[in-house]
């Protein structure tokens, strides 16, 4: 059980008696520690805000083509040339690995394609993916819809991934936000 030497209104001080720590304030410290308080939570919370990024960020992912029979948490379905598909939920690559990009675009005259180089990191890990996934699909996302796939017919060695259609203009100007044009030296504004 705590108990303070004094009455905490009087004075303000420290109790070891019962082997625990206590602290005990006068009126005129818990007023200053109450003014303390709100003054450092009105002061702080522009800080939380401005912690957040302000706008949207480009968000892209692969990922390979797995059984329908695995966890269903863990896949999603996506028709593909007519038929259903089964992909992982989680990246094989993702934004994070991402160095440069090049838009183009693409043969359906209504969207572009990109082309992504990866990081030195990301293109290993993908010879190694795509050396053992040979004959399935690797689907692209963009912010979130499943924008193209692609069969892998041979192993990806030079840490490029091409995504052929689907990406529109604000996916390309969400891309040039977060990363440099491959050949460039800088962000575009």
């Amino acid at each position: 059980m705590l108990k303070c030497l004094a009455d905490p209104f009087e004075t303000g001080r420290l109790d070891f008696t019962s082997g625990h720590c206590s602290v005990c304030f006068n009126e005129s410290m818990f007023r200053k520690l109450t003014v303390f308080a709100a003054l450092a939570s009105f002061c702080l919370t522009p800080l939380v805000h401005a912690g957040g990024k302000g706008g949207e960020e480009a968000s892209i992912s692969f990922h390979i083509e797995t059984d329908a029979n695995e966890n269903p948490k863990m896949i999603f379905p996506q028709l593909v040339n007519g038929k259903t598909r089964y992909f992982r939920r989680i990246s094989e690559v993702s934004t994070r690995d991402i160095a440069s990009f090049s838009p183009f675009p693409s043969d359906d005259g209504q969207s572009y394609g990109v082309v992504f180089k990866l990081k030195d990191h990301a293109a290993r890990r993908l010879s190694a993916i795509t050396s053992v996934n040979l004959d399935r699909w690797l689907a692209a996302r963009a912010n979130g819809r499943v924008i193209d796939a692609v069969i892998i017919d041979q192993q990806i060695n030079d840490g490029t991934l091409v995504v052929w259609k689907g990406v529109n203009l604000t996916d390309i100007a969400l891309l040039d936000e977060s990363f440099i044009r491959t050949g460039e030296k800088e962000k575009r504004k």
